[in-house]
């Protein structure tokens, strides 16, 4: 078993992503535009969508990745079009099919320390980064 911590969090990350990418095989988009895209989806038009983008997903540049689910027809206008809502929803259902059986091996009291845990892992890396990494490092470490 390996214990809580980065390298934990980052192999479950790649196992994730790996799951993502056989979903994604036959669809012609990447995972970092499959996040776009979703994100896309939640993106409420307040401010810029490039932003919203960058901030959640630490794309340094997702103009390109926006530009590829334009000219897919997926997004247009900073909004998802019916062709993108469409494969949206068809590619999260693939996904929720592939993992239902992950998520069922996860008791109910496990995953609810489990969502406390990795949120304030999340909390703690955006403070960090929002401080600037340098600053969460200590000198010789």
């Amino acid at each position: 078993m390996i214990p809580f911590g980065a390298r934990l969090i980052g192999q479950t990350e790649k196992s994730l992503n790996a799951l993502l990418a056989t979903v994604l095989a036959d669809s012609g988009l990447t995972g970092e535009q499959w996040v776009a895209l979703r994100l896309t989806g939640l993106f409420d038009g307040g401010g810029d969508l490039a932003a919203h983008i960058r901030d959640r997903a630490r794309f340094s540049d997702p103009g390109p990745l926006l530009a590829a689910l334009a000219d897919r027809g997926l997004v247009r206008a900073d909004r998802l079009t019916g062709e993108g809502r469409a494969f949206l929803g068809r590619t999260g259902r693939r996904i929720d099919a592939l993992t239902a059986p992950v998520w069922e091996r996860v008791s109910p009291d496990d995953a609810a320390g489990a969502e406390r845990a990795l949120n304030a892992v999340l909390e703690g890396t955006r403070a960090v980064l929002a401080a600037g990494p340098a600053r969460g490092a200590t000198a010789g470490a």
